[in-house]
């Protein structure tokens, strides 16, 4: 019995140890990256400069071209995340300013990620190497269920999440593997390969008082960034979208544009265009609100 106890005490001292050096190797992996997705990008940037810096989800990575920016003079990055939240957006933001990310104005997309405050598991991964080496990451989740679990137990984090930043991801990040994710200044063009073009929100309601993006206002407001709040648009076949009316009601500050461009023909998927519609679309806002200084103007 003695001989079973000091084993197993041996066997959890082993494994404990373990966990701690595979977590500082795989952490001290990560904050020599930057080349493989936006938070690391940025995570591990210094100062940077920009006229424009788009935040949001896919609709914001799809939607907004770059390089038509940069052709007006407006030096822009779009770090709109593949299904990302608010939660993400806001964190992303924080670190910028944090690095002082000198920024003239932030361009948030914002609609149907306004009916949740929740993180983004396969995004908010993403900040998680990072927790015990910023504050404002472990603040960020400090009100997460599972923060506990993820602050406090070694190694826990990259198991949990292997499939986005466990072994494999460690082993590109460390082999400099690079992605696209970073190309075309961070703009990804969709093709016209039709996806899903049918889509019910009708049970879709916009958060009052969504947290996150209330947060993303204040920081804006407290550091002199113009901030423009834009709903993009969806395609002819979506059911319920009176939910832009809602957003609209609930947040009057935010520009519909979810009618801007309707036709299919400009569409991947019912909710995210093809680069011919987010070159349409991304026209009419540089007109708006940076050629015509009659329309809107956004919020400072």
């Amino acid at each position: 019995m003695k001989q079973f106890l000091v084993f197993t005490i041996k066997t959890i001292i082993t494994i404990v140890v373990l966990a701690v050096i595979l977590d500082y190797c795989y952490t001290a992996i990560y904050l020599q990256s930057n080349k493989r997705n936006k938070i690391e990008y940025v995570y591990n940037s210094t100062a940077q400069n920009y006229d424009v810096v788009i935040v949001g989800s896919s609709r914001a990575n799809n939607h907004f071209v770059s390089e038509m920016f940069e052709q007006k003079g407006l030096k822009t990055f779009n770090y709109g995340m593949s299904g990302g939240h608010l939660f993400e957006a806001d964190l992303l933001l924080k670190l910028m300013i944090e690095r002082k990310y000198k920024i003239k104005t932030v361009i948030l997309e914002t609609d149907l990620n306004l009916s949740n405050d929740k993180r983004s598991e396969t995004v908010a991964a993403q900040f998680l190497p990072y927790i015990h080496h910023s504050e404002i990451i472990k603040k960020h989740f400090s009100n997460e269920a599972d923060f506990n679990q993820l602050y406090y137990i070694p190694f826990y984090r990259y198991i949990n999440f292997d499939a986005l930043i466990g072994f494999r991801e460690v082993y590109k990040t460390l082999s400099e593997q690079r992605t696209n994710v970073l190309d075309k200044a961070g703009y990804h063009a969709l093709g016209n390969k039709k996806g899903n073009m049918k889509n019910n929100i009708v049970n879709l309601n916009p958060l009052l008082d969504n947290k996150y993006y209330e947060e993303i206002k204040r920081i804006c407001k407290a550091n002199n960034i113009r901030f423009i709040a834009v709903m993009t648009p969806m395609c002819e076949n979506v059911v319920g979208m009176n939910y832009f009316e809602k957003v609209q009601k609930a947040y009057p500050e935010i520009h519909n544009y979810e009618n801007a461009v309707m036709e299919n023909k400009y569409f991947s998927s019912c909710g995210h265009m093809n680069d011919s519609g987010a070159r349409m679309f991304t026209a009419k806002i540089i007109n708006d609100f940076f050629m015509n200084k009659n329309k809107g103007v956004g919020i400072k």
